[in-house]
C-alpha cells in the first residue's frame, strides 16, 4: 500500500554552533548551501541572496545579471525563526499568486551554548493546487530539504 503524500514536510538537524551563529549562517550564507543545480534561470546561478527582512526575497542571480525571486520573507525573528514563502509551483516555475504558495518555517532552538537544533517545516503545500504532490515529493526527497540541511551543516564542519 502506497502512502499518499502529506501537505507538510518536516526535517531537522543539529549543528555545533551557538543559536545566533546558526541563524546568521542560515540566512547570510543561504547561497553557500542551496544547490546551484536547483536553478530556474536560463543561465548558471552566480549567487543566491536571502534578503534579511520581512518583505525581502530569496533571489537567484544569474551569471548574466538576470534574477529569479522565488521566495518572500514573511517572518524574520533572529535568532529564533524565519518564515518564507515557497513560490515554486508543481511545474517548477515561479508562482505569481501568493495564495498559491506554500510556506517554509525554520526554527532555531538552543540545546546548549554551542549546539542548536534547526527544525524546518514546509507546510501548506496543497495550496499549490493540482500537482501539489510533486512539490511535496520534491522537497521531501533526498535532493530537497535533506540536501539543503546536510550542506548547511557542512558549513559548520568547515569552520571547525
Amino acid at each position: 500500500m502506497t502512502q499518499a503524500p502529506a501537505a507538510v514536510v518536516r526535517q531537522q538537524i543539529v549543528v555545533q554552533a551557538p543559536i545566533e551563529t546558526a541563524f546568521e549562517t542560515f540566512t547570510q550564507r543561504f547561497g553557500d548551501f542551496k544547490p546551484r543545480e536547483h536553478n530556474m534561470l536560463a543561465v548558471p546561478i552566480a549567487e543566491t541572496v536571502f534578503e534579511p527582512r520581512v518583505g525581502g526575497h530569496i533571489v537567484d542571480r544569474g551569471t548574466d545579471g538576470s534574477e529569479c525571486r522565488w521566495a518572500r520573507v514573511l517572518v524574520y525573528e533572529p535568532p529564533a525563526r524565519v518564515v518564507f514563502s515557497w513560490d515554486i509551483g508543481p511545474t517548477w516555475q515561479v508562482e505569481t499568486e501568493p495564495e498559491n504558495a506554500s510556506e517554509v518555517e525554520v526554527r532555531f532552538l538552543a540545546e546548549g551554548p554551542d549546539r542548536t537544533r534547526v527544525e524546518l517545516e514546509h507546510r501548506h503545500i496543497d495550496r499549490h493546487g493540482p500537482g501539489w504532490e510533486a512539490v511535496a515529493s520534491g522537497v521531501g526527497h533526498d535532493d530537497g530539504w535533506p540536501l539543503y540541511l546536510a550542506r548547511y551543516a557542512a558549513l559548520f564542519d568547515e569552520a571547525g
